[in-house]
């Protein structure tokens, strides 16, 4: 088992633990057999939990440099987040537009807004309804990785889909 997962299986493992329902009908008739197939709810193993929709679906996409086009790739990735949010109607989301370091700060927060556009446009031409879907640039002020090389940078030019909410109780 890799550590990944380890990791995981330690978090599901520690997260059941928690629980402290000793009812076994709470769990669906059984220690692990839920209503969602013996998925711990919310894990990233759950197909509709928030955890899934980032480690499984895919939570970002890439651009290349100065560009707000999607890529073959990108356009999968948004694919599987349009179908995860048509399943999923009651969660809605921000998409956050990003840049790498170069260049200007104005020049950066439109680029970042555009590709965050370019997603949400993708997404409402999957069938998402648009009034579940914001978004927000911030340019090169959030980079996850930090330095100046083309690795880095091409890590920082990103749309990121990040659920914000559920109209769940």
């Amino acid at each position: 088992m890799n550590v990944l997962g380890k990791i995981l299986a330690l978090g599901v493992f520690g997260a059941l633990a928690a629980c402290t329902n000793n009812d076994p009908s709470a769990l669906g008739g059984g220690f692990g057999n839920g209503a969602n197939g013996g998925l711990a709810a919310g894990s990233p193993s759950d197909p509709r939990s928030p955890a899934y929709f980032q480690q499984t679906v895919g939570d970002r996409v890439l651009f290349s440099v100065d560009q707000s086009t999607l890529t073959p790739q990108a356009q999968s990735v948004l694919q599987g987040q349009a179908d995860w949010l048509m399943a999923n109607p009651d969660f809605v989301a921000t998409i956050e537009g990003h840049a790498d370091e170069q260049g200007t700060r104005e020049y950066n927060l439109a680029l970042g807004a555009r590709r965050a556009n370019a997603a949400r446009e993708f997404l409402i031409s999957r069938g998402v309804a648009g009034n579940r879907l914001t978004t927000v640039s911030y340019g090169k002020e959030r980079p996850i990785e930090i330095c100046s090389t083309e690795d880095c940078y091409s890590k920082n030019r990103r749309a990121v889909t990040v659920l914000t909410g559920s109209t769940l109780g």
